[in-house]
């Protein structure tokens, strides 16, 4: 169960990069350039919406049988117990958080190009975070199972 959770999760992640850049990409056009919200916009913001949640819960799934996820004494001494014990869910949690507040509050805007912007800096903010927490792990922002 482990190596199969792990794998759709490394899956699923690239997934998650390619929507989260095309979104940026799009939105920062949308914005600097003042273009209306279109029904693409949109279909890509909630497409990367489903995509974050999906590997939330994916991740939560290997978090809880994880054997590199301990509570123990040596947990926070430990660079590699505490980043995937800590580090990792909580770097994370911040990047979906910014991701499904970009989608929920840019849904309330009127003015597209508050909505583009919305989109942009929430989103680019998360892919930040997103990198920043696949590069302390160690193994690589491709393909990496373990």
């Amino acid at each position: 169960m482990y190596k199969t959770l792990l794998i759709s999760h490394s899956l699923i992640r690239q997934l998650v990069l390619i929507f989260l850049v095309i979104v940026i990409i799009k939105t920062f056009v949308g914005f600097s350039s003042r273009k209306t919200f279109s029904k693409l916009d949109n279909t890509l913001g909630m497409t990367l919406f489903s995509l974050t949640h999906t590997q939330l819960l994916l991740g939560l799934l290997l978090y809880f049988v994880s054997p590199f996820v301990q509570f123990g004494s040596g947990t926070m001494k430990d660079a590699s117990l505490r980043y995937w014990t800590v580090e990792h869910v909580v770097i994370m949690l911040a990047a979906v958080g910014l991701i499904t507040a970009a989608r929920i509050t840019s849904k309330k805007m009127t003015d597209d190009t508050a909505k583009h912007k919305r989109m942009f800096i929430f989103n680019a903010i998360a892919l930040v975070l997103i990198l920043v927490g696949i590069a302390m792990s160690k193994r690589g922002f491709l393909l990496s199972h373990g």
